[in-house]
């Protein structure tokens, strides 16, 4: 049977898909081509030996920016929170940001709140830094210094190459702070590869959740952005209610609402932070959970399903940038098993635009 032209550009998840693929290759880039770039910026901000970090975003890039406030109060050892931009926007307040870095962290740079919210800083005394993939962009003009993620044109609204891409450029930049020149960063392009080739492993978890009412998504440390992420990865596609908590979280109170059919999704590091779920997983094995595990081979030998990450070697912090990618596959899946269509998502705009 002869395809029609023209069907493979309406296919539905050809975008999402094709973008889903180009991350290997924009992680190779960052470090080929960004990494100078980041090693200067993080080097001049350095010199003004800023105190505390505070971080802005939206949506995907908020929990991006939740993965750099764990890189700069582990690594850094200095205080970092997550700002609420409606003070500022909404309620005018005009707080003194003497001594801090306010990263802002935007796919488009095009948010009218961010780009408010990083003027009020500036004008506040912070140093502003603006983290996009539009160096373009109204907000990387309205910060003080800019970093380019480099993920080249994203036009599927689901993020994923820009999502990959804030992690490994925050990385490459707290790291830096640091003293780091980014030799751990270097091998996850290949290990990228090596896990979107496996296809058909992720088909086959996705048949789980074609009928789910609901998921729920558990991890602790670096892990937990991902499972945010991967929540709201299947809400925006699959349309499927997914909440994602701490591990610590789910056990005071939210662990009461899962039984032997509830579908349960824990990202577990090799790490600290995998040793502080290991409790967590205990619980909800004994609560016959349907417990499927993005992580180690022992981990998942010891779930009722899984998806085994080849994180062997590779530092905890970096971790999350190749733990997301078989949870981007999924929500990717499953929307296609439900017949919907994942780069057309509902009532979905690339850019929000929010007070």
């Amino acid at each position: 049977m002869t395809t029609p032209a023209g069907s493979e550009q309406h296919r539905p998840g050809r975008v999402m898909s094709a973008e889903m693929a180009e991350q290997p290759e924009v992680l190779r880039r960052l470090l080929e081509q960004g990494a100078p770039q980041i090693h200067r910026v993080a080097d001049l901000i350095a010199a003004r030996a800023p105190r505390f970090v505070l971080l802005t975003a939206r949506g995907t890039s908020d929990n991006a920016a939740l993965y750099a406030k764990y890189l700069v109060e582990v690594m850094l050892g200095k205080p970092a929170g997550l700002t609420s931009m409606s003070t500022t926007t909404a309620y005018g307040a005009r707080p003194d940001l003497t001594d801090t870095l306010v990263i802002t962290v935007s796919q488009s740079g095009g948010s009218p709140d961010l780009v408010a919210s990083t003027r009020a800083a500036r004008e506040a005394g912070a140093i502003t830094l603006a983290v996009t993939n539009n160096p373009g962009s109204p907000l990387a003009k309205t910060a003080e210094f800019h970093i380019d993620v480099m993920a080249g044109p994203e036009r599927a609204l689901p993020a994923t190459k820009t999502y990959t891409a804030e992690l490994l450029a925050l990385y490459l930049f707290v790291e830096r702070l640091q003293g780091g020149n980014c030799v751990a960063a270097k091998a996850l392009p290949e290990l990228a590869q090596q896990i979107l080739a496996r296809g058909d492993e992720v088909a086959q978890l996705a048949a789980r959740y074609r009928f789910a009412e609901r998921l729920i998504l558990t991890s602790r440390g670096y892990g937990y952005p991902t499972a945010k992420e991967a929540a709201l990865k299947l809400m925006e596609t699959s349309y499927i209610p997914a909440l994602a908590f701490s591990g610590a979280d789910l056990l005071h109170g939210p662990l009461a609402m899962v039984d032997n059919v509830s579908p349960i999704i824990a990202v577990v590091s090799e790490g600290r932070g995998g040793q502080a779920l290991q409790p967590v997983l205990d619980r909800l094995r004994q609560r016959g959970a349907d417990l499927v595990v993005i992580g180690d081979r022992d981990q998942v030998e010891t779930a009722c399903a899984g998806f085994v990450l080849p994180t062997s070697g590779v530092p905890e912090e970096l971790q999350p940038i190749l733990q997301i990618l078989p949870l981007q596959m999924l929500a990717y899946e499953v929307t296609m098993a439900r017949g919907q269509d994942p780069d057309a998502p509902r009532a979905l705009a690339k850019v929000t635009e929010t007070r």
